[in-house]
């Protein structure tokens, strides 16, 4: 599908947006958002549940944020709704103090976030090493997995003749046709079945009452004052951070599997928009959501704003004009669907015995790290934490042992010459003091650092305790070699931090 770059991105003129959308591309964007919508009303309603909540308040959410981040977010075709990361945020507030302060909470972190993004909160996902963002994707599609898991426990025997027959149309259908997403046609065709041979199975009204009227604003029903804010702002900082961590992560995901760039800061601040009209008409808050997304870009081929902005309506459009027809589809062809997204989003490549073999021993360290943790808490946004924190260690002990010290000495004895190669920072440069021969050597030192690098204070620490040493047999110390960041920095703190010498 050949878009112009508008579409993408937002650059251009809008007019040049709309002869961008040609009929093919409008129905695979129209299309690709039904589906998403239809597989947004279950998800919808069971983080409600999460969250102790009405499931309207779910489902407002997911319309108002897919609608809104469609028109201010910067990563086109990535969808945004109520999810469960959010919901597990805000529980133990709405179960304690009510809906109101819930909505109040989803108002202050889209503030939080429109803040965090405007000072470039975007950039710390350079940081973010590959391994994790592996373990990521990995740990995602488990969780999409384990998630349907429950519509596959203590139901009747019909669900599994139907997720399977799901899973065979869905693999087979596009071999004869790409004009109709595959999943749209499944959830036709089981939605068929089921109601022609009178199936007792769970469907989609199982899970809750759908709305039929659109959200009303108004402001949230708690007392404006210090106290409330008080209580309501370590939630919504927590509410902003996770929210911002699974949006970015969702948005280089689709940026990798896209091959397009986006904004990183507008989807930062546009989340926070979203969150903050979402808070407004009533909505119980959310951000990216991984599994919607993926059903959206690799299932449904989509890849402009159209797309989100279409499930968002279409959400509405379902439950209000055809609420009673929606509640009818079975929830084992949404389920086919989502472990279908689930073995797509499998990096499958990571875990072979060939890769294995090749990558690093830490490097699957990390991604293992990171599957772990966000499968035991059903966090993304901890897994992504404690992944990064380990690939920092790993690369800190790794680096820590390339600083390499060797003894030159003069022929006549009366000079030694110290080579250091390598990277000093605080790892590499705690041993340095072991490296000399403070009695041995002649009075005096020349130490060479034209092959290393000073990154940090501890360095210029243990090269003044390294002089210190020497002075106190009175032995004389001359540093050459520094490229200039170095010098400037030796110069800045030598003698400052170990008492002189």
């Amino acid at each position: 599908m050949s878009l112009h770059p508008w579409a993408v991105a937002g650059r251009l003129d809008p007019r040049d947006a709309l002869r961008a959308f040609t009929p093919r591309v409008l129905r695979t964007e129209l299309l690709s958002g039904l589906v998403v919508a239809l597989a947004l009303i279950p998800e919808a309603i069971s983080f409600s549940v999460i969250a102790g909540v009405d499931p309207r308040i779910g489902l407002f959410a997911s319309f108002t944020m897919a609608v809104t981040i469609a028109v201010v977010g910067g990563r086109p075709a990535m969808i945004s709704a109520a999810t469960g990361a959010i919901a597990l945020v805000v529980a133990p507030l709405a179960r304690e103090h009510g809906l109101g302060y819930l909505i109040a909470t989803v108002i202050l972190g889209g503030l939080f976030q429109v803040v965090l993004g405007a000072l470039g909160v975007a950039r710390l996902m350079r940081f973010v090493p590959r391994s994790v963002m592996v373990g990521f994707v990995n740990a995602l599609a488990v969780l999409i997995f384990m998630a349907q898991v429950p519509e596959l426990v203590d139901v009747p025997w019909a669900v599994y003749p139907l997720v399977a027959g799901g899973l065979v149309l869905m693999v087979l259908f596009p071999r004869i046709t790409r004009v109709v997403p595959a999943p749209l046609v499944s959830i036709a065709i089981l939605t068929a079945v089921t109601l022609g041979a009178g199936l007792a199975v769970p469907t989609v009204g199982d899970k809750g009452s759908l709305p039929s009227s659109l959200p009303v604003p108004g402001l949230p029903d708690v007392p404006f004052t210090l106290g409330t804010l008080t209580l309501i702002a370590p939630y919504a900082l927590a509410f902003a951070l996770v929210g911002l961590m699974e949006s970015l992560m969702t948005a280089k995901l689709v940026d990798d599997i896209t091959d397009t760039r986006s904004g990183k800061t507008r989807e930062s601040i546009g989340q926070g928009i979203a969150n903050i009209v979402t808070g407004l008409f009533g909505g119980m808050g959310g951000c990216a959501m991984i599994g919607q997304t993926m059903i959206n870009v690799k299932n449904g081929g989509a890849r402009t704003r159209l797309s989100t902005f279409a499930a968002g309506v279409f959400l509405m459009v379902l439950c209000i004009a055809f609420g009673p027809w929606v509640s009818k589809i079975p929830m084992a062809a949404l389920v086919a669907v989502m472990i279908l997204v689930s073995f797509g989003t499998f990096d499958w490549h990571s875990v072979a015995p060939a890769t294995l073999r090749r990558m690093p021993y830490g490097e699957t360290i990390v991604m293992v790290t990171t599957v772990a943790v966000v499968v035991a808490t059903h966090n993304l946004a901890i897994g992504v934490v404690v992944g990064s924190i380990a690939a920092m260690v790993i690369f800190a002990r790794r680096v820590a042992h390339l600083a390499n010290v060797t003894a030159c000495l003069d022929p006549d004895g009366k000079q030694v010459v110290y080579a250091v190669t390598g990277e000093l920072f605080f790892a590499s440069s705690n041993d340095l003091v072991y490296q000399f021969d403070y009695s041995g050597d002649p009075g005096d030192v020349v130490i060479d650092l034209t092959d290393a690098h000073i990154w940090d204070a501890s360095s210029v620490a243990a090269l003044d305790a390294v002089e210190n040493k020497y002075a106190a047999r009175g032995k004389k110390v001359t540093v050459v070699g520094l490229n200039k960041p170095s010098a400037e920095l030796h110069k800045t703190l030598a003698g400052q931090l170990t008492g002189g010498h």
